[in-house]
């Protein structure tokens, strides 16, 4: 949803890489470019102004005059005012001191509150509670049904006396869950109320009458990330109205600009709790303001992979694949255990939308958003229509054996060869990042060693400074003594890491990955 505003901040960025100073012009620039980027991301206008005055503010003070890469410090002011407007710190749940704990959903027609609570409800199971869905909305057909269809998906309990279509009273229902869930001994009551329009008096009086009745102990907004500017109004509403403690946004891997639902915090002064990114029961995860502005600013979010693939994968199955990518040189990882590795891989959620949460993914984002995950059943096919000999030694699959393979498989001889090759590609990379090599052919990657091979030979001592024979480099070399001789008593040359740190106009925009990394993707 925000790679157009992550495009634009990174091109902003770029053009002030390479500067040894930046005058009181430079930061205006970039001020300007920074407003241009966030308008034509829809953030409402006023948190705008708020967020280029705090940030121009802070670039004219001596913390990024006196910085020795005053780029890089800029970048810095940007992320942590993009916190702030995004809520700052990350909010919880406040559970009750005695359940159960009241959860209730508000918002407009079509937000997706009911598949929102669905969600929720998994989630909440996932932290070892015991909720339980409740069918407040009785206005909209069949939303009963829907309710009780997607809690059974998300393997929670249901309640829902009343059959809906116009018929019951929400309040009462309600009042009777807490009830309900008192007697059958559930910690969490999601109360899942009727969409309704901010002008609508009657339904909002209705919103105002089910917290009254049950006292939630949290009233979340749930707010389409897609709405455009009109997220704020409503919001406002809401929060006359009913006076929601927490924000919701669902429907965030739409491509809207979506920048108006990142000022619903700014304008309501309630934070983001909760961000829904998918249509899976498991697209839904707590909203981290710092890893939101992160990712927007380009840098990844390698905590929320992290935290993923701790939920995914065994530290003993993991230790177990480690052990054999280092010994022999990977020779003892065969296509089986490759194959269990893209499987649970495959269980941590989309391949596209784990790998935008590296750094630097940007430049190759069409490439990965071209990424089929049926790819992986595909694999899966192939491998297991070889032969137990086949997988654990893939170098003894000839041309016969490659045509039967890929007729047992249903997939072409070309496919079974690709598979092959990329095999090989893949343990070669695993097992130099497994010995702490570093990715072949990626250098300077501080934490994973160099990727480049080594040169044997020691440096010969400068007899004296030389001039190079070509042309074009003994230019540059002439051009760069020039500058050295043009510098004031004191001064220094600029600072030639990039606003990331990784070298001369080496950002995220223009970083380049090695050629087998992208071969491999």
């Amino acid at each position: 949803m925000f790679d157009t505003l992550s495009d634009r901040l990174a091109a902003t960025f770029k053009n002030l890489r390479g500067k040894g100073r930046l005058s009181e012009a430079d930061i205006d620039a970039t001020a300007r470019e920074i407003r241009i980027a966030l308008l034509e991301a829809d953030v409402a206008l006023p948190v705008v102004r708020a967020f280029i005055k705090q940030v121009k503010d802070r670039a004219l003070t001596a913390e990024v005059s006196a910085a020795l890469n005053p780029a890089q410090q800029i970048v810095k002011i940007v992320n942590e005012e993009l916190i702030n407007i995004l809520g700052g710190e990350t909010r919880r749940v406040r559970y009750a001191k005695t359940g159960p704990t009241v959860i209730m959903l508000a918002g407009l027609q079509g937000a997706g509150k009911t598949t929102l609570a669905g969600k929720l409800g998994h989630w909440l199971k996932s932290q070892k509670h015991t909720p339980l869905l409740v069918a407040c909305d009785l206005q909209r057909p069949n939303a009963v049904t829907q309710l009780n269809v997607v809690a059974d998906r998300a393997g929670v309990a249901f309640f829902g006396p009343e059959p809906g279509n116009g018929v019951g009273d929400p309040v009462k229902v309600a009042s009777d869950a807490i009830e309900y869930a008192k007697q059958k001994q559930y910690d969490v009551v999601i109360v899942d109320t009727a969409g309704r329009l901010g002008i609508d008096s009657e339904l909002m009086q209705q919103a105002a009458d089910i917290r009254a009745a049950v006292n939630p102990d949290e009233v979340l907004f749930v707010v389409d990330a897609m709405i455009g500017q009109d997220a704020v109004t409503t919001a406002q509403a809401f929060l006359e109205g009913v006076d929601f403690t927490g924000v919701v946004l669902s429907k965030l891997d739409g491509d809207a600009r979506g920048g108006a639902a990142l000022s619903v915090a700014h304008v309501t002064g309630r934070q983001i709790m909760f961000a829904s990114n998918g249509e899976k029961v498991d697209d839904f995860d707590a909203f981290h303001p710092d890893r939101m502005a992160s990712r927007i600013l380009g840098m990844g979010d390698m905590l929320s992979l992290i935290e993923k693939a701790e939920q995914t994968f065994s530290q003993a199955e993991a230790e177990k694949m480690a052990a054999k990518l280092q010994s022999g040189g990977g020779k003892d990882f065969t296509l089986d255990d490759f194959l269990s590795q893209l499987e649970q891989v495959q269980k941590m959620g989309s391949i596209s939308k784990l790998l935008g949460m590296l750094p630097g993914m940007g430049q190759i984002r069409d490439q990965i958003n071209n990424i089929d995950d049926k790819d992986v059943n595909r694999v899966g096919a192939i491998i297991k229509s070889m032969t137990p000999a086949e997988r654990t030694d893939p170098k003894i699959i000839n041309g016969s054996r490659r045509l039967r393979i890929a007729k047992g498989s249903g997939t072409g001889v070309g496919e079974v060869n690709n598979l092959v090759e990329r095999f090989f590609d893949a343990r070669k990379m695993m097992s130099a990042m497994a010995s702490g090599k570093g990715i072949p052919g990626m250098p300077g990657i501080p934490g994973m060693g160099g990727g480049g091979k080594k040169s044997g030979k020691k440096a010969q001592p400068a007899k004296g400074r030389k001039k190079s024979g070509n042309p074009l480099k003994r230019a540059q070399e002439e051009q760069a003594a020039a500058e050295r001789r043009a510098l004031g008593p004191g001064e220094t040359p600029a600072a030639p890491g990039g606003a990331f740190g990784l070298g001369a106009g080496k950002g995220p925009a223009d970083f380049e990955l090695p050629k087998e990394f992208k071969d491999l993707i």
